[in-house]
Formats: C-alpha cells, structure tokens, sequence
C-alpha cells in the first residue's frame, strides 16, 4: 500500500528536486496549497534550511547545506519508517544504465558530428538522425514506466515521473525540439533530471560518486 508523506517534507523534498523556484512552483509540484508552501518555507527559512534570492527580476527558494541535510535525514527516517528501502535500491540499480542511455540521447539531441567537427551543433536537419534519438527516449520511456510503477506503490511522492515523461516525449515528437532538453519547460531531460535527483536523495548518495 502507497503511503502519503507529511507537508513538511514534500515542500523541503520539492526545493531539493527542482533546485530553484518559487512558491507557487514548489506548492504545485506536490499538490500543496500555496499558503501551505509558504508557511513551511517561511519555517525552514528561520531555521536555516532554505533561503530565498533574487536576480534579473526572477526570485526562488533553494536549499542550504543544513537544509540538504534535514531533507535527507527526514527521508532517511521516511524510508525506514515505510520499509521500502530495498526496494528503492533495486529500482536504483536498474534506472543507472537508463540514466546512461538517457544522457547519450540528449547528448545527440544537442551534437551531430560531421566528418570535419566531432562537436558539431545538431541543427536538426537531418531528420534520420532526430527520428533515431526520439527512438532511443521511447525505448527508455517504456522502460521507465515499470520502475515508475515499483516507486508509486511505496510512496505517493513518487508518482507521475513516468507520465511526465511520456507527455515531453509526445510534444517532442510532434516538433517540439524543446521538450527533450530545455531546462524551462518539463522536458524529457528535466523529468529525468528530477528523478535521478530523487532517487539519490532519498537514499542518501552522492550523484557525483555514481558509477
């Protein structure tokens, strides 16, 4: 049985995930009020765990160091208290090599090498070689929606990452060369990003010392 996680957590948990935003971002990401949301970053800022800047007109919430710290330790506990924690690894274990094919995917989404320019930009004028990435992200996306589904019925928070992926991928194949990339809309990459973000944090790793 799926299990719902406490207020206070999915706000600190959704700062973490997307990194930078701002209150309404972080309320909608779970479904939360945004009175809600703002109570408990107002909270976590007195404590230290949140601070919120602005720049170029823009403002957002990120996490500090203590509040990268709270957020895994609240996860940690979150984890022990619903027993799923082996199960979190296994799906870990099988989203690594995923995550591998889904980083040659943007990689070719961005770089189409020639013969004179191994780096070259992909000006997306080969259609060939376009239809060939968008093959590889739904191969990657039917793989996703079986751990996805593992991930939902341990906690609720887990849910939609493979929907997500899907809807980017259809608006990708319909022309939308932004939806696998860009970092300003839910693109492929961006759920991606967020999941693996997720992942490593729930289990408390380091994304740099991945294998």
């Amino acid at each position: 049985m799926t299990r719902d996680s406490p207020p206070g957590l999915l706000v600190l948990h959704a700062v973490r995930v997307t990194g930078f935003a701002d209150t309404p971002i972080i309320a909608r990401r779970y479904g939360l009020g945004v009175a809600t949301a703002e109570e408990v970053l107002r909270d976590a800022e007195t404590r230290g765990w949140v601070e919120h800047t602005a720049f170029a007109g823009t403002g957002g919430w990120s996490l500090t160091e203590s509040g990268r710290a709270e957020n895994e330790r609240q996860l940690a506990a979150e984890l022990t208290r619903v027993g799923a924690a082996d199960e979190v690894r296994d799906v870990y274990r099988k989203f690594l090599p995923l995550n591998a094919l889904l980083l040659q995917a943007c990689t070719d989404w961005q770089l189409r090498p020639t013969a004179g320019d191994r780096l070259a930009v992909n000006d997306h004028s080969d259609p060939a070689w376009d239809a060939g990435v968008l093959h590889e992200l739904a191969c990657i996306d039917r793989a996703l929606t079986p751990l996805a589904d593992r991930l939902g019925r341990v906690l609720t928070r887990f849910r939609g990452y493979d929907t997500r992926f899907a809807t980017a991928l259809v608006r990708a194949r319909a022309g939308e060369s932004a939806w696998v990339d860009r970092t300003d809309v839910d693109s492929c990459h961006r759920v991606w990003f967020e999941l693996h973000e997720d992942l490593i944090a729930t289990l408390g790793l380091d994304r740099h010392q991945e294998p």
